[in-house]
């Protein structure tokens, strides 16, 4: 195998040399202690960098066996290691002269959340690193030199100090794999305790800014502290015993004077799907696996959903057991954000008022006088949300400031106060019985089950004029699916572009191996989450990548049904 030594003078022997020359440098390089893969040569200096990778052996990286001896730790120690290799970059003195990404370093940058994701890999032989390097140019022509000190210098040092364990500080990488599991733990007991969601007590879940998910400073900010009434008490690996706020399943409200922290619990709830590093202050706070945020979207495009439950009656004799739009209302889309949600197994809905349609969420007594139910094709939510529970055993957890109406349906209600839980179920159900609604019920007998929807596998065309498949994401929000783009600013529980980037990937992946004539949505999507399991994210791409992290079934059926293409075969109405 070629070395250092080697890939040194390859890099000065093309100096000068117009940029494509640098494609005679793909390969593995020997530099003693590790391996540096150079897979891809990127063909021009404003491309995408050149993807390389860094395997060290285990008998130089020496991580011990403790951490990745169960996924649950092997996921935080992947983790870790990759904020290790990107802090590392950060403190490597700048080389990014010449053009275009020349002299780039960057590997995924992990959010406050943990996820599975293929920037770090590790087993028992070796860890292996997967990072971009831009190779840098005068123009278009060869910079040897810069070349030779960032391949030859730069990255052995990050290397040396992200991926081997001398250089590790291991009460901090205990601290952060023993962190991950003891969440996976946590969340694995809430079905048993009867929980949607635990929030632990002395948490700080407060955010410096909408644009910044750090924890608000500790000076001033109030620590979360359970109702002695819903306070719960939970046993994880290694911290022990934890007290905090167990939200039942059923139907849940969260109330509240404005700005006392009724979105912000919600917040912490929506992303306790995801385990969060130690420090961010809502460690600990767990949610169950499929809880789904909900909200209105108004102009998303909407493919045959069986919004019946919620809408009927449409003028023009519209077929809503196949609603079809491509420009849904605010309660159009709520309703088909919902059914699609259901279909897929989702066993917790969280909504909150201030993203909802009014009209979909409530209907008071003036309204149903002033306008009969057989003029009004919406069902609103309050008259189907106990259906929802009953029937499908799927709970609800509601923000609400403005509806009491909603005290009728509730099993629980909390109040924020100055960001403090207190438990007023006893309350609210008391101001019920005082203030009973005028309103009557405009729901059916039951809700019914969703529909199953076959996709038709030749409606997601990802080319661009090209034969070949183009699957791009712009920012956090964005796919580009060939030539179409998928929306998903409204899909609130995505937190790292890193899970766009798998998740177009899969879409090509469910098109080519898991769709047919026989296969539900639901079907495909299951089968996507085995072949996860089972293989990784690597089964994602044909050759090593690092910028996928681990998305649900949920933000995936997201990007398929928005994908305006998207047709379905047939339906099985239930």
């Amino acid at each position: 195998m070629p070395t250092d030594r080697d890939l040194a003078a390859s890099v000065e022997r093309i100096d000068g040399q117009g940029y494509r020359s640098y494609k005679q440098i793909k390969g593995r390089y020997d530099f003693g202690d590790f391996v540096l893969v150079i897979d891809h040569v990127q063909g021009d200096p404003f491309a995408q960098p050149s993807r390389l990778r860094a395997i060290v052996p285990q008998t130089t990286a020496k991580i011990p066996p403790k951490y990745f001896s169960s996924f649950s730790r092997e996921v935080g120690l992947r983790d870790f290691l990759t904020r290790q290799f990107s802090s590392a970059v950060t403190a490597t003195p700048a080389r990014r002269r010449g053009s275009g990404k020349s002299g780039l370093i960057v590997i995924d940058r992990p959010p406050q959340e943990i996820l599975e994701r293929t920037s770090v890999m590790v087993d028992n032989r070796e860890v292996e690193a997967r990072f971009l390097v831009g190779l840098p140019a005068d123009g278009r022509r060869i910079l040897g030199n810069d070349a030779k000190v960032i391949l030859t210098e730069i990255v052995p040092e990050i290397v040396r100090k992200s991926l081997i364990m001398d250089a590790l500080d291991d009460e901090t990488l205990q601290t952060h794999v023993w962190c991950n599991e003891d969440q996976d733990a946590l969340r694995d007991q809430l079905d048993r305790l009867g929980l949607l969601a635990f929030i632990p007590n002395n948490a700080r879940l407060p955010r410096r800014s909408g644009i910044d998910p750090t924890p608000m400073p500790e000076k001033g900010v109030m620590v979360f502290k359970a109702p002695p009434t819903m306070e719960v008490s939970v046993i994880v690996p290694h911290l022990g015993e934890i007290k905090g706020l167990g939200i039942k399943k059923g139907v849940t409200l969260i109330v509240g004077g404005g700005y006392h922290g009724k979105s912000t619990l919600m917040q912490a709830i929506q992303l306790g799907v995801y385990n969060h590093i130690p420090g961010d202050g809502r460690e600990m706070a767990v949610t169950t696996q499929s809880a789904v945020k909900i909200r209105a979207e108004d102009g998303r495009s909407v493919t045959s959903v069986g919004v019946t439950p919620f809408i009927s009656n449409l003028p023009v004799d519209k077929d809503t057991d196949r609603f079809t739009t491509e420009d849904a209302s605010g309660s159009t889309s709520q309703a088909a954000n919902i059914i699609e949600a259901l279909e897929i197994g989702a066993e917790a809905l969280l909504i909150d008022e201030d993203t909802s349609a009014t009209n979909f969420m409530i209907r008071d007594h003036r309204m149903q006088e002033l306008v009969a139910k057989d003029k009004e094709p919406i069902t609103p939510f309050i008259d189907n949300v106990r259906q929802i529970y009953d029937e499908l055993g799927v709970s609800t957890l509601l923000v609400i400031g403005g509806s009491g109406d909603y005290f009728d349906v509730a099993d629980s209600v909390i109040m924020m106060d100055e960001y403090l839980p207190q438990d007023v179920t006893d309350e609210a159900l008391a101001v019920a019985k005082k203030h009973p609604t005028a309103r009557q019920k405009e729901s059916g007998s039951t809700f019914g089950t969703p529909n199953r929807r076959v996709p038709d596998s030749t409606t997601f065309d990802a080319s661009a004029g090209r034969r070949d498949d183009r699957v791009r994401v712009r920012g956090l929000r964005t796919i580009e699916f060939g030539r179409r783009e998928i929306d998903l600013t409204a899909v609130e529980q995505i937190v790292d572009d890193s899970q766009l980037n798998a998740i177009g990937d899969a879409i090509l992946y469910c098109r080519d191996n898991l769709m047919d004539v026989n296969q539900s949505m639901a079907d495909i999507l299951r089968k996507m989450d085995a072949a996860l399991e089972k293989n990784g994210l690597d089964v994602l791409s044909p050759y090593p990548v690092g910028h996928f992290s681990r998305f649900r079934r949920f933000e995936l059926a997201a990007a398929i049904n928005r994908l305006r293409s998207m047709k379905v075969l047939h339906i099985e109405i239930h």
